[in-house]
């Protein structure tokens, strides 16, 4: 479905953000800053300063369905969770009613920001375009950007917005599962393209999960070489060059992005539609779902 040439659907400038606020537009912007060693921090970086009217989306618990959570840490998420891994993702109908809990509304323009270099918030951009949303686009350049142009900000809890009705539309991205990564390795049909730290990649080190390595045949690029060293994505023409390079005549359309449990893929996919590609697979429960099963195949080096 086209978009509106007034949605911003990718990226979007600050100062583009601070026209829309001008403007009145219909606008939500959502602050996604967390930390995986600190679960706790990003609602107090938001706590202690935030855009005006962001509403807080915390990666545990409005973007993961984390179940049931054992005494040691295990969780199992619930039965209806689309996706598994660290990070499962909400049915597209639990999603749907925390928007509606938030405030959002199916005619409002979603801003979603962070202070980790889009790490955090990509996975909300994501969620909403799967929820059938077009109008979302990430801050370029995130927290570190509003606060070098002067932006205005605000402090502790925002007032609660009146209850919306967000109505599901058909999914806009591609959610892949394990079984459809499994069935098709080494048949040429997919591109697998690991978005984590190279050393964990190769297998070296693994803070975060049981097994070290990576899914046979996949290709790593960090998330973090998509951005300048002002933190904003570089420029389309860059991207290109850069994921071409990275797929080496392989076919775009086959790519499936992911990382450890689904968070960090997401700032790969979205420079690839910056860069001009049609938007690509992401595999949410990513290495962190498929090395819970010792029979698949693991690759190091």
């Amino acid at each position: 479905m086209p978009h509106r040439p007034d949605q911003f659907t990718t990226l979007i400038t600050v100062e583009q953000l601070q026209a829309l606020r001008s403007a009145g537009a219909p606008l939500m912007v959502f602050d996604c800053s967390f930390d995986l060693m600190n679960p706790a921090a990003g609602e107090e970086q938001y706590h202690q300063a935030h855009i005006p009217g962001a509403v807080y989306a915390h990666l545990d618990t409005a973007l993961s369905d984390q179940g049931i959570v054992e005494p040691d840490g295990t969780h199992h998420p619930h039965a209806d969770a689309a996706s598994g891994g660290r990070h499962p993702l909400p049915s597209r109908e639990k999603f749907a009613m925390w928007l509606s809990r938030v405030g959002f509304a199916n005619d409002m323009q979603a801003v979603v920001y962070d202070r980790q270099n889009a790490n955090y918030c990509g996975r909300l951009w994501w969620m909403l375009k799967w929820a059938g949303h077009e109008a979302v686009a990430v801050l370029d350049g995130g927290w570190q950007a509003w606060q070098a142009a002067g932006g205005e900000t605000a402090a502790g809890d925002e007032p609660a917005h009146f209850q919306s009705n967000f109505n599901l539309g058909a999914p806009l991205r591609r959610l892949v599962s394990t079984a459809e990564v499994q069935g098709a390795l080494g048949s040429g049909r997919q591109t697998l393209v690991d978005a984590r730290a190279p050393a964990r990649f190769r297998g070296e080190v693994e803070p975060l999960d049981p097994v070290a390595g990576h899914i046979p045949g996949a290709l790593n690029r960090p998330f973090a070489q998509n951005l300048d060293a002002q933190g904003r994505f570089k420029s389309p023409a860059q991207l290109k060059a850069d994921f071409d390079a990275l797929l080496q005549g392989r076919d775009p359309a086959t790519v499936v992005h992911h990382c450890g449990s689904g968070v960090s893929a997401v700032p790969n996919l979205l420079a690839m539609e910056v860069a001009g590609f049609a938007p690509t697979g992401l595999y949410a429960g990513s290495w962190s779902e498929w090395c819970g099963d010792p029979a698949r195949p693991v690759e190091r080096g």
